[in-house]
């Protein structure tokens, strides 16, 4: 089980994590995209000294720098959603402290100097925000960071000008794919001032009908009117998903039991998978446990697989450079032994 989905989310048989992430940068330091080595470092060096100073609370953090880590290391933090793709864009600059239970993640010198994120099982986004803003105090205590009273925190981007929050979450929407309506629902989230990517962040697929759903800008509202915003949103969107469900078992059922079950049916027996298709046949699978069409199949077991058969985690577990051909396979040997009944 990847840790920080370990426990009981809300409303989790459609969505499946909630992040809380800040972009915060240090007064009078240069930002990463003009940073020299020397300069980067001395960043980690503050962030790390700023959670050694803290004896208020249990944060016992770890130092991973990026430039001391494997290829295959750094991929599978990024496939495991505790480290954004973009940190390893300069790894000799790059760092990240975390958290024991995986839960909270300190990045160094990613976009902005520091980026705290919060990942949490279910739509958890208060709770995120409370460790979140916990972690930013202990730092804040120890370092300056770029403030303007007009505008906020400084950040690189634009759109994190602010309060420098990004809220996301990531639902798994299959009926409203099935039925038509996605298009309809996610341009109405635009409209919103929300923004869909796919399963890691910008410029990715929504592979298996998962999207992630976060705030598009963090000036003008405070951290709990971002997080209420999409809370209210996402909560009308499970509506939405589960009326759909509740249609295709109504109108399609014959033919929702056929694509559940030859899914299960495939991911038990099959002998050679590629990620791609292991994603939509987990999708199948998790829309028919939440249809009641399997009752046998832990929903745990699949959320913990659409990570677990990434290439690099697959790759993490033998000692030789694997084909594709040959982590095709062993993917279908990890999914066969998860997946008996």
């Amino acid at each position: 089980m990847i840790s920080w989905l370990a426990g009981e989310g809300k409303e989790k048989d459609i969505v499946l994590s909630s992040r809380i992430r800040l972009a915060r940068n240090i007064e009078n330091i240069k930002l990463p995209f003009l940073m020299t080595e020397t300069e980067a470092k001395n960043v980690i060096k503050i962030v790390d000294d700023a959670i050694k100073n803290d004896t208020t609370t249990d944060n016992s953090f770890e130092l991973f720098e990026i430039q001391k880590l494997s290829p295959l290391e750094r991929n599978i933090f990024v496939e495991k959603h505790i480290i954004s793709p973009s940190l390893l864009e300069k790894p000799n600059l790059s760092a990240f402290f975390l958290r024991r239970d995986e839960k909270a993640t300190i990045m160094v010198n990613e976009e902005d100097h520091i980026r705290i994120q919060v990942l949490l099982p279910g739509l958890n986004l208060e709770e995120g925000w409370e460790i979140n803003n916990k972690i930013d105090d202990l730092l804040e205590a120890n370092t300056r960071y770029a403030f303007d009273e007009k505008f906020g925190y400084l950040t690189c981007c634009p759109t994190n000008v602010g309060t420098g929050l990004r809220a996301s979450v990531m639902v798994h929407l299959p009926g409203l794919v099935l039925t038509g309506y996605i298009n309809q629902v996610l341009q109405a989230v635009s409209q919103l001032g929300l923004t869909v990517r796919g399963l890691y962040g910008e410029g990715s697929s929504a592979l298996g009908n998962l999207f992630q759903i976060s705030n598009q800008t963090t000036l003008g509202e405070s951290e709990e009117e971002i997080i209420q915003k999409l809370r209210g949103i996402v909560l009308q969107i499970i509506t939405k998903e589960r009326h759909a469900m509740l249609g295709l078992l109504n109108n399609r059922k014959i033919e929702i039991e056929d694509k559940v079950y030859r899914s299960l049916g495939i991911l038990q027996n099959s002998r050679i998978i590629s990620s791609k298709e292991s994603m939509e046949l987990l999708s199948n699978v998790r829309m028919g446990i939440n249809m009641n069409i399997l009752k046998n199949v832990d929903l745990n077991t699949i959320n913990s697989l659409m990570i677990e058969i990434q290439p690099a985690s697959i790759q993490n577990q033998t000692e030789h450079e694997l084909t594709v051909a040959e982590r095709d396979t062993k993917r279908s040997e990890i999914i066969r032994e998860k997946m008996k009944i």
